[in-house]
């Protein structure tokens, strides 16, 4: 019988170290794609919010100009009823109202608006406009328009809606510029 003596230096594997520092590499990868899965996810969620929330502050601005430009309001009523200097004499009311389909005279955020307004979703087919549509108030929302004069003849009209996607709140502001030239 004869023993055979290999070298074990020649054969090599990877070390418990070497292991270890592959699965915390592996480990690190795999949290911040679970992250970016996540953060994308939310998105989603909110999707929907952030468009109604776009939509509605520029209905307003839109409102607005068309109520300019049709010669519905006057320049001296283009303004919030207490404003910046506390008493502006506007039709604009002050403060986060919620949202509300326009009176009579077509500009939301006044004192003649109507009921909640409400918004269809696709139902489980995807496709708007059939039968299985659903129907939902904007509860959770609110629109907050600022009027504030820049100069004579120019103002400033700030919309801030805000709402709620699950337990973080959420603003959306859009400012534009008006002047009392139609």
């Amino acid at each position: 019988m004869t023993l055979e003596c290999r070298d074990v230096s020649s054969q090599r594997g990877f070390s418990l170290i070497e292991t270890v520092i592959a699965l915390g590499i592996l480990a690190v990868a795999l949290l911040g794609a679970a992250g970016l899965l996540a953060a994308g996810m939310q998105k989603i969620v909110s999707s929907p919010g952030d468009l109604t929330a776009t939509k509605k502050a520029t209905e307003a601005v839109e409102s607005v100009f068309s109520a300019r430009d049709a010669h519905t309001l006057t320049w001296a009523q283009i303004r919030n009823v207490q404003g910046g200097s506390g008493n502006d004499g506007g039709i604009f009311l002050d403060g986060p109202q919620s949202l509300r389909v326009p009176g009579p005279d077509g500009v939301v955020d006044t004192a003649d608006d109507g009921a909640v307004e409400t918004v269809a979703y696709p139902g489980p087919d995807q496709q708007l406009g059939t039968a299985d549509d659903m129907t939902a108030e904007l509860i959770g929302f609110t629109r907050e328009i600022q009027i504030r004069d820049i100069e004579a003849n120019l103002r400033s009209i700030t919309v801030i809606v805000t709402y709620q996607v699950g337990p973080a709140k959420r603003t959306y502001t859009l400012t534009a510029y008006i002047s009392s030239f139609a």
